[in-house]
């Protein structure tokens, strides 16, 4: 019996970022079809940072009306909402209509925030439903829930997007004969399989998320719920180094609140910072999810799609994969040091640095068309990810244990670091047009 409890306690958490994840490791294929194309993710960052009020009204339910919301209903809920915009997403992601005289994705627009609400609403709902459950199989749910973000990782890559190829294209000019001009252009080769597929496997996994759930719910209740401390220090954080940290930090705030007196003792036990620590510590995390969650996505196109669509694919598909594994890292090795975490913070902005100058400098960066280049900027991306996925989740276990009021404000800054970097980056991308987009095969830089 415990052995099922475990499988269906991670099939559980499967659901819970699969489907934004998912999202984010196809975008290179999405981004040559729709009409926004390099801007697409600006997007993307926008609306699931507007999908964050999903959260905000379950937070406000628990706090206004204890116990008058029902986790399983809105479990039930979501998950259903969440497969059935897969399966529209599948049918509907590339219909596009006019607006404002131009061509905008906006079936694609209001499925994927639906999508996000679902994603960044089970930041509130899957872990109290877990608590209901002996410690032991947290976390077993938070391995499902990391492995949300490494399986569309790997399907993606047995997709093999970005393969492209330069092919030679005549151009006729009017009727004159032998007026003929050739230029090169890019080819995309068809993937393994199309994007309607990926959709339909998103919500093949959100079916089985729904099942283990709905499995869970009829199990007997041979056990007796658990009054201690459910989410050991690490396992818990785990989540805030996920897509929605805020959201994250909300559910942990649930959790306080239902813990009491012991809870209250480890609390009162934890360790203490000056001003000037605290300061940082909440500097640290508007910086980082500021820059993982709004500022980078926006402008990773810009920043990738001049060395080609494989080095576009490889640096979204390895970036989606490098934050479930640095919070895993995180599980087994624990590092509090301050000053650990804020040469960490350096170290990860300058790889976001670089890729910020690599955007800025499109469609001409530097070592394009080079082997060299495209590893550098696939490297960049993958230890920008990690190292500061790393990093939340260890502030948040230093939040964690200071105080529960510690850990609302936590999550309070991480969603204004995450939308004032969307916010600011969308208009610099769409409307200044400071990024610039170029063909791979026939954009001519200097040397």
């Amino acid at each position: 019996m415990a052995l099922l409890v475990h499988m269906l306690a991670c099939a559980f958490g499967l659901g819970s970022w699969v489907a934004v994840n998912g999202l984010w490791v196809e975008l290179p294929l999405i981004v040559n079809t729709l009409p926004e194309e390099w801007d697409l993710p600006s997007y993307l960052t926008v609306i699931i940072q507007l999908a964050n009020l999903g959260p905000l009204l379950v937070t406000l339910m628990y706090k206004l009306c204890p116990g008058r919301l029902k986790e399983r209903i809105v479990i039930y809920f979501i998950l259903s909402i969440g497969i059935l915009s897969c399966i529209l997403l599948a049918l509907f992601w590339d219909k596009t209509t006019t607006v404002a005289g131009a061509s905008h994705s906006t079936a694609f627009f209001i499925i994927t925030f639906f999508l996000s609400l679902v994603d960044c609403t089970s930041s509130v709902t899957f872990l109290p439903f877990m608590m209901q459950l002996p410690a032991k199989y947290i976390t077993t749910y938070f391995i499902g829930e990391g492995l949300s973000g490494f399986i569309p990782g790997i399907v993606a890559l047995g997709q093999s997007v970005g393969i492209t190829k330069c092919v030679n294209a005549s151009q006729t000019a009017g009727n004159q004969t032998g007026g003929d001009t050739w230029s090169l252009h890019t080819e995309n080769l068809p993937p393994n399989f199309s994007t309607e597929v990926f959709f339909f496997l998103l919500a093949a996994m959100m079916c089985i998320s729904l099942a283990a759930f709905v499995a869970l719910n009829r199990l007997p209740r041979t056990f007796e719920l658990s009054s201690e401390n459910l989410v050991p220090d690490t396992v818990a954080s785990v989540s805030s180094g996920l897509e929605n940290p805020g959201a994250e930090t909300d559910g942990e705030g649930v959790k306080c609140q239902g813990e009491g007196a012991a809870q209250s003792k480890l609390l009162l036990a934890g360790p203490k910072h000056s001003v000037y620590q605290l300061t940082f510590i909440y500097f640290m995390v508007v910086w980082v999810n500021g820059a993982t969650n709004g500022v980078l996505p926006s402008v990773q196109t810009y920043s990738c799609k001049p060395y080609g669509n494989l080095a576009y694919h490889l640096s979204a598909v390895l970036a989606a994969v490098a934050n479930p594994v640095a919070c895993t890292i995180a599980m087994f090795f624990k590092n509090r040091s301050l000053v650990f975490l804020g040469v960490l913070t350096a170290l990860g902005t300058g790889f976001g640095s670089y890729n910020m100058a690599m955007a800025a400098m499109s469609p001409c960066p530097l070592l394009q068309g080079s082997v060299v280049g495209e590893m550098i900027i696939v490297l960049s991306w993958l230890f920008f990810t990690g190292t500061l996925s790393y990093v939340k989740v260890m502030v948040g276990v230093i939040l964690r244990d200071r105080s529960h009021s510690a850990l609302v404000w936590c999550g309070a800054a991480a969603q204004i670091g995450s939308l004032v970097g969307s916010v600011t980056m969308f208009p610099l991308v769409n409307i200044y047009r400071l990024f610039k987009s170029g063909d791979f095969c026939s954009t001519k830089c200097p040397l």
